[in-house]
């Protein structure tokens, strides 16, 4: 008998999460990754991997690191994400990124937060007006009674705790289905090849929730010009009736997931939403979409340099934002994970669209 066995050794889990901006971060994630190895698990940590950062151009230093968090998604079973908020009310946009990638693959989705309370009860400046809670833009807070996304919600398993809460939970799961002989579901749809015939264009706007999808007809009008059909991320028509918030979720998600795998092109609403991070539905789908092969693209008002854009302290405090996190100079926008992974363009979504429509026709 070997009495070093488990029952979870076969898997790999991908640890998620804002750790790596910390001021000990490199410390904090080793001891999460000896924690779950404790357990039994692998680790698919993309940190161990001793990477070429020399090179002058600071973009192709990010892109080093894009590659290899995607080679480790590509090996991993499980993704374990922490939820917890990162430069305003959103989690960090590159572990939700990575959450989109890892369920395209088909990986078990995990997520762990010491905060599940509703959003527009965490939410900081939520105004209440008639009965309806509204953000500091004025506009009505999207799915308040939700402590995440409806994406977040509909893909993962969502655990009040931490990671050591989170992997006996995973541990539970793993004995239960090898009790019932239940065996791992995969998205129909493997990725295609990058160079496919695009028909389908899919926008994924942060403002969703509350937008009118009529200001976007000359979009609809200049893709169907240029041959494709346009799909834009909205609420299901179905949800009336439907009082549950979580099968809200449910439904919200599972028409989300419908747009990304039938588009062939996807143009995504980067802007800050509630802080300095993009909006987590958006982020979910621009992590799904890539692992899928779809061709990718970003936009934003401002698509400068982060250190420009991020308020934080000088090169003497090393550049920390006010809660100590690292903000990053790869002379790219945003995070990486999308900056590495699609061209980001500067301006509104008109000016975006006609950029892809550019690019797309060569």
């Amino acid at each position: 008998m070997d009495f070093h066995k488990t029952y979870h050794e076969e898997e790999k889990l991908y640890l998620a999460g804002p750790e790596c901006f910390y001021p000990d971060g490199r410390k904090k994630l080793q001891s999460m990754k000896l924690l779950a190895e404790s357990y039994g698990f692998g680790v698919s940590l993309p940190n161990d991997n001793k990477l070429d950062m020399s090179n002058e151009d600071v973009r192709k230093n990010a892109d080093n690191i894009f590659e290899n968090c995607a080679v480790s998604i590509d090996i991993t079973t499980a993704i374990l994400v922490d939820l917890e908020r990162f430069r305003g009310s959103e989690p960090d946009g590159g572990s939700i990124y990575e959450l989109g990638m890892a369920y395209a693959r088909g990986c078990r989705c995990y997520g762990y937060t010491r905060d599940l309370r509703p959003v527009y009860r965490k939410y900081d400046g939520a105004m209440l007006k008639d009965g309806v809670v509204y953000d500091r833009d004025d506009k009505e807070l999207a799915y308040p009674e939700l402590p995440f996304s409806p994406n977040i919600i509909g893909s993962s398993k969502v655990i009040e705790g931490d990671l050591d809460d989170c992997l006996k939970l995973l541990m539970l799961d793993i004995k239960e289905e090898r009790k019932a002989g239940i065996t791992r579901t995969y998205l129909d749809e493997k990725p295609g090849p990058k160079n496919k015939k695009a028909k389908t264009i899919y926008l994924s706007l942060s403002n969703r929730y509350s937008e009118n999808k009529g200001a976007y007809e000359k979009l609809e009008a200049l893709a169907k010009e240029a041959g494709y059909k346009l799909v834009i991320s909205a609420i299901p028509k179905k949800l009336a009736g439907i009082k549950d918030v979580y099968r809200q979720a449910a439904e919200i998600f599972a028409q989300n997931e419908k747009a990304v795998k039938d588009s062939d092109i996807c143009l995504f609403d980067l802007n800050d939403y509630h802080g300095w991070e993009p909006n987590s539905d958006v982020a979910f789908e621009a992590g799904m979409a890539w692992q899928l092969g779809k061709k990718c693209f970003g936009f934003m008002g401002d698509n400068s340099n982060m250190r420009t854009r991020i308020p934080h302290y000088d090169d003497k405090l090393e550049n920390r934002d006010w809660h100590g996190n690292d903000v990053e100079n790869f002379n790219y926008p945003l995070n990486l994970m999308f900056s590495s992974s699609m061209p980001i363009f500067g301006g509104d979504v008109t000016a975006a669209f006609k950029q892809v429509l550019k690019h797309i026709s060569r």
